[in-house]
């Protein structure tokens, strides 16, 4: 039974409750009670409202490291992470809202999961496996599963490489432990102060791979894309909805004369844009990806040469036996697989006309195969 008397007891077994249910988040809000997010849907617990921020901040007392308070309180606004007693690591961002202390909690699960259990396709792992140095970044809106994505990529780099891998993260998430490769992860705000300080040296620590846990300025993404040119393997998340935006965010953060710089660097550096969006699953409380997924290849290199960007979504839709993909490709496969309702897709679909027309061309497919079978017996 939760106990809303005690705010740091009740805290702690709203985060023990989140495992339980597998909640992905965790609000806190001063007049409302705590909602989880389940299945990428709001469920209020049956308990009081939040009464005060002092009740609020007594809740957070021994998460909020105590060397960062200040930054709340200068900024309204503060990230990072903590462990929880199921040994399970939640991202906490506590920001100030009509002048009262809120929170969202991300919990992380312990376990770095593996492609297959975020039933991600083939090409994800053959992308990191074949990537020794170059740009990788993986992209997609709030909530889309990328920092698990890039932790399962990260593992592969870990479980087969004897190599030296740099992450800069706010904060760090998922915790990894050396397997063939040596780790080491810096958290914004304790181990550094900022991505520019962090990128400013990270070549100077001899690494092989570095991790940046979000491209978020011109600083951030200049020190990524000269790292991969240096022969450095870097990966990276970025907020974008498909790949072709990704190319316009990058762009946005260079003056207009330096574009042409940064795409000859990009058509060189770039190994692939991964893009996802969850989408909720038929079977309660589920959510798979729905995927595009853009290679670099000599295509691809002319197009963002030439400004073609423009072209890109019909590259990836002829490049699909290279292992590219398209959204409408991705979620048309999870509607077959029955992973998603049909209406969910069409709902999530950038062309819904062609999911429909791609949808019935597999179940002319399928009962054709069954037909020939039948047939033969």
């Amino acid at each position: 039974m939760i106990d809303e008397r005690n705010p740091h007891e009740f805290m702690i077994q709203l985060l023990s409750k989140m495992t339980e249910f597998g909640a992905s988040d965790l609000h806190l809000k001063v007049g409302y009670a705590p909602y989880y997010r389940v299945g990428g849907h709001l469920q209020k617990v049956k308990v009081p409202a939040l009464p005060d921020s002092e009740f609020v901040e007594q809740m957070l007392k021994g998460l909020v490291p105590e060397t960062r308070r200040h930054e709340y309180d200068e900024r309204g606004d503060l990230d990072f992470s903590a462990a929880g007693p199921t040994g399970d690591r939640y991202r906490i961002n506590v920001f100030r809202a009509t002048g009262e202390m809120h929170a969202a909690i991300r919990r992380v699960q312990s376990k770095i999961p593996t492609f297959a259990e975020l039933t991600l396709p083939p090409v994800y792992e053959k992308a990191i496996e074949h990537s020794m140095d170059g740009l990788i970044l993986v992209a997609g809106v709030t909530g889309s599963g990328k920092s698990s994505t890039l932790a399962s990529m990260l593992e592969v780099v870990n479980e087969r490489r004897a190599c030296h891998i740099i992450t800069i993260e706010d904060p760090v998430e998922f915790i990894f432990h050396p397997k063939k490769a040596i780790i080491s992860q810096r958290e914004i705000g304790i181990d550094i102060p900022n991505y520019a300080e962090a990128l400013r040296y990270v070549v100077r620590q001899d690494p092989d791979a570095i991790f940046i846990g979000e491209m978020r300025d011109r600083a951030t993404m200049q020190a990524a894309i000269q790292s991969a040119e240096t022969g450095h393997l870097v990966l990276g998340s970025i907020h974008c909805s498909d790949a072709q935006q990704t190319f316009s965010r990058i762009l946005e953060f260079f003056p207009r004369d330096e574009h042409d710089f940064i795409r000859s660097s990009l058509a060189n550096s770039l190994k692939a844009i991964m893009v996802q969006r969850l989408l909720p699953g038929i079977t309660e409380n589920s959510r798979y990806p729905a995927t595009e997924v853009l290679l670099n290849n000599s295509t691809v290199k002319d197009k963002i040469l030439h400004e073609e960007d423009e072209d890109l979504p019909g590259v990836i839709a002829q490049s699909v036996e290279e292992g590219m993909r398209s959204f409408t490709l991705s979620l048309a496969e999870m509607v077959e697989k029955e992973l998603v309702h049909f209406d969910t897709a069409i709902d999530y679909a950038p062309n819904p006309d062609a999911l429909k027309s791609l949808v019935k061309g597999i179940k002319t497919s399928t009962q054709s195969l069954v037909g020939r079978v039948r047939g033969g017996r």
